[in-house]
C-alpha cells in the first residue's frame, strides 16, 4: 500500500491510531495472566507481594515501544526479585520484552542484549537458552518483515511517482510536437496568404485576371491549412491516437510545395540529387516542414533574387539546403522560434540542422539520417 496514503486510512478508520496501544494493552494483560498462572503452578503458599511484583513488571511492557531495552532490564529486575523472595517465575514478561527488543532495535543492540539476558535467565533457572533465544528469533523475524512491507511500500511509491514524471514528459513531447506543426502549418499559411494578397492588390488596377488568378491561388493554399488544422484537432479529439484524416506530407510534395513559393512570387528552384527513393514517413515529414519553414522564413524575411532548395540523397543520409541571395536575417527577424523548430525537427529525426548569414545571403542546411527502404 501506498505509504502517502496511510494519513487517509487513518481519517477513515479511527481505531488506526489506538491499534498499537490496544494491542500492547492485550499482550502486557496475557504476559501478566501466563506468568501469574505459572507462578501459582509453581510455588505454594503464593501471598500478594510476588503477585504484586508480577503485576508491576507486566504493566512495563506497556512501555516497550519507547523504550524497549529499559523494559528489558526491567522485567529481568522484576523476575529477579520474585527469586530472591523464594519464588520460580516463568520468565514471560522478560522473554516478551527480549523479542520486544529485536523488534523495534537495531540487531546489533538486540544481539548484544541477547547473550547477558540469555545467560542470566538460565542461571536463575527462570527459563531455558532455547526459549530466550526463541523469543529474540521471532522479534527479529517481525522486523525483517516489517522491514520488507516498509521496502515494497518505498518502492511503490517510487515507481509511481517515476510513472508520473514519465507522464509528464510524455506530455511535454506531445505538447511541443503539436506546437511545432501548428507553428509550420499557421506559419506558412498566413505568410503565403499575406504575401498574395499584396501582390493581387498591387496587380488588381493594371490587370485584374492576374490578380483573380492569385486569389485563387490564395484560396487553394489557405483552404489546404485549414485541412491540416483539422486534422490536427481531429487527431487531439479522438480516442484513436493512431487515427489520421489525411496522409501527412511527403518529399513527393515537395515539387509541389516549391511551385506554391513560386507562385506567390519568390524566384525559387528545387535540385533533387542522388537517388530519390521512399525514406521512413517521420523521416519525410520532418524533411518537408524544415523545407516549409526555411521558405516560409525567406518569404518574410528577405527580397532574394534567388533561393535554391537541394534534396541530396546519400547513402545513410539525406541533405537538405535552402540557400538565398536576399538581404535579410530571418535568426534576428524572427526571434529565432522558426529556426529552433526546425532545429528540433531535425534532432527528433537523429539528424542536426544549421541556419545562419553567408556572403550575401542566408543558408539553412540540414542532415537527416536514412534508415531501411520503405
Amino acid at each position: 500500500m501506498n505509504r502517502f496514503l496511510r494519513p487517509a486510512r487513518a481519517l477513515c478508520d479511527p481505531l488506526v491510531p489506538h491499534r498499537s496501544a490496544l494491542f500492547d494493552l492485550a499482550l502486557a494483560m496475557t504476559a501478566t495472566a501466563v506468568e501469574v498462572g505459572v507462578l501459582f503452578d509453581s510455588n505454594t503458599g503464593v501471598g500478594v507481594l510476588p503477585v504484586v511484583v508480577t503485576v508491576l513488571t507486566g504493566a512495563t511492557l506497556l512501555g516497550r515501544r519507547r523504550a524497549p531495552l529499559a523494559v528489558l532490564a526491567a522485567a529481568c529486575a522484576g523476575a529477579a526479585v520474585l527469586v530472591w523472595l523464594g519464588y520460580a517465575p516463568g520468565g514471560g514478561p522478560a522473554v516478551v520484552a527480549l523479542a520486544s527488543l529485536a523488534d523495534l532495535r537495531d540487531r546489533r543492540v538486540s544481539v548484544a542484549a541477547l547473550v547477558p539476558t540469555m545467560l542470566y535467565l538460565q542461571l536463575a533457572s527462570i527459563c531455558s537458552p532455547p526459549v530466550s533465544i526463541g523469543g529474540w528469533a521471532l522479534g527479529s523475524y517481525l522486523q525483517t518483515r516489517r522491514r520488507y512491507t516498509q521496502a515494497l511500500e518505498d518502492r511503490a511509491a517510487t515507481l509511481e511517482r517515476e510513472r508520473d514524471q514519465l507522464d509528464q514528459i510524455a506530455a511535454q513531447r506531445e505538447r511541443t510536437s503539436i506546437a511545432r506543426e501548428l507553428h509550420d502549418i499557421v506559419a506558412h499559411s498566413v505568410t503565403v496568404t499575406l504575401i498574395g494578397v499584396r501582390g493581387a492588390r498591387d496587380v488588381l488596377p493594371t490587370d485584374p485576371q492576374v490578380s483573380a488568378e492569385t486569389l485563387e491561388r490564395v484560396e487553394a493554399s489557405a483552404e489546404q491549412s485549414l485541412a491540416e488544422l483539422r486534422r490536427i484537432l481531429g487527431l487531439l479529439r479522438t480516442l484513436d491516437s493512431g487515427a489520421q484524416w489525411r496522409p501527412q506530407p511527403s518529399l513527393d510534395q515537395l515539387a509541389e510545395l516549391v511551385s506554391g513559393y513560386r507562385a506567390a512570387g519568390m524566384p525559387v528552384r528545387l535540385e533533387v540529387t542522388g537517388e530519390a527513393r521512399p525514406l521512413a514517413d517521420g523521416l519525410e515529414l520532418s524533411a518537408y516542414r524544415i523545407v516549409e519553414e526555411a521558405l516560409t522564413n525567406v518569404l518574410k524575411h528577405t527580397d532574394p533574387t534567388q533561393v535554391t532548395v537541394t534534396l541530396d540523397y546519400g547513402p545513410t543520409r539525406l541533405d537538405l539546403t535552402v540557400e538565398d541571395d536576399g538581404g535579410g536575417d530571418p535568426v534576428s527577424s524572427a526571434g529565432g522560434h522558426g529556426i529552433l523548430g526546425m532545429r528540433e525537427r531535425a534532432a527528433v529525426a537523429g539528424g542536426s540542422l544549421d541556419a545562419r548569414r553567408i556572403a550575401g545571403g542566408f543558408l539553412v542546411t540540414a542532415w537527416l539520417p536514412v534508415g531501411d527502404v520503405v
